[in-house]
């Protein structure tokens, strides 16, 4: 299944639940509220976690793999493409962000405001909506509901420590540690990003058990916080109209991993400008902060852990081979994110 063909399946599922609200009675004006929410925020980025998926399912059943199953692994990636909505739209509220996918956030749009926390509760729900209608019938829906359930708790967990660790406006570096950021990007981005995908595939496919599901989580869990490293690095050092976005971890007060890796290396003189440049919205202030990341040389530290990262999970990736995962499949996951520019 090519990109195109998933996007259509988008469409499938879309119609599906306004033709579900419409039937409720939906007054007009709300009925084109929803669609214009579902498509604005469900299918304009990459698509790598809907697509890895289907690609999953496919690496497992390999030449055996019908028409029908990656049909049913596509809708499967369409529902993790909700959730990451459901979880985008509530974050740029929470941030205050500009644009996200290269335009500006749903909260943004004339007359949305607020509103978009009922939106993104919309969101949520039509994944809900979309596995009853499509998986109810199997003996695996259960597993289905319960692991986007859980995936949603964990990444909750995950935004409220991001949240009470760096609140706007209140800057305490006190708060901060490689530790914490570490546990942000476990629970905010790996489970949901990394191990869900490929968790779905498992039990589409009859081959998750609990020692093969903790396995592979092991395994995509540190890919997932690899993966958010990255994206700290790139909101400060890429460029927008690659990476979709005008970075602002420095603005909000992120407990990223380059002020981390900053507030380490910092001397004295170093660190008061930090406290004092730190989370505010002023582009001068912000300026001021790049700079001491520069004479800190933190693209170097961060090209090191990169090159350690990748080589220490391709060691965990070999150790699969001969055993009930496919090494292929997380190979896969990390060759997407290595070295990535967006």
């Amino acid at each position: 299944m090519n990109r195109d063909k998933f996007i259509s399946v988008f469409d499938t599922l879309a119609q599906d639940i306004l033709l579900e609200i419409k039937e409720i009675g939906l007054p007009t004006e709300a009925y084109e509220w929803v669609k214009k929410s579902l498509y604005y925020s469900v299918p304009g980025g990459k698509l790598n976690r809907g697509l890895s998926v289907v690609d999953t399912v496919k690496i497992i059943r390999g030449d055996k793999v019908t028409e029908e199953e990656l049909f049913k692994a596509a809708i499967l990636g369409w529902c993790t493409e909700l959730l990451q909505a459901f979880f985008l739209v509530s974050d740029d509220l929470m941030d205050s962000s500009i644009t996200r996918r290269g335009q500006p956030c749903w909260y943004r749009l004339e007359g949305v405001g607020t509103i978009a926390v009922n939106d993104a509760f919309m969101l949520e729900g039509a994944i809900y909506r979309i596995l009853k209608k499509h998986f109810k019938g199997q003996t695996y829906y259960g597993d289905l509901v319960d692991i986007f359930l859980e995936t949603s708790w964990k990444t909750e967990i995950g935004q409220l420590v991001d949240l009470l660790t760096a609140p706007e406006h209140n800057v305490d570096f006190s708060r901060f540690s490689l530790e914490k950021q570490m546990f942000i990007s476990k629970y905010k981005t790996a489970y949901y990003s990394f191990h869900l995908p490929v968790a779905l595939a498992l039990i589409m496919t009859g081959t998750s058990d609990e020692t093969s599901l903790k396995k592979s989580a092991d395994i995509l869990v540190p890919i997932g916080e690899y993966f958010q490293i990255q994206d700290d690095y790139l909101d400060c050092y890429g460029a927008p109209e690659v990476i979709g976005k005008i970075g602002t971890d420095i603005e909000d007060n992120k407990c990223s991993w380059l002020i981390n890796m900053a507030l380490r290396k910092a001397t004295p003189e170093q660190r008061a400008i930090l406290e004092a440049n730190y989370g505010h919205k002023d582009q001068a202030k912000v300026a001021a902060i790049k700079a001491i990341y520069r004479d800190l040389e933190l693209e170097k530290e961060y090209t090191a852990y990169e090159d350690e990262s990748y080589q220490k999970l391709t060691n965990m990736i070999n150790q699969l081979a001969g055993g009930k995962l496919n090494p292929k499949i997380y190979i896969t996951f990390l060759n997407k994110v290595y070295k990535r520019s967006k």
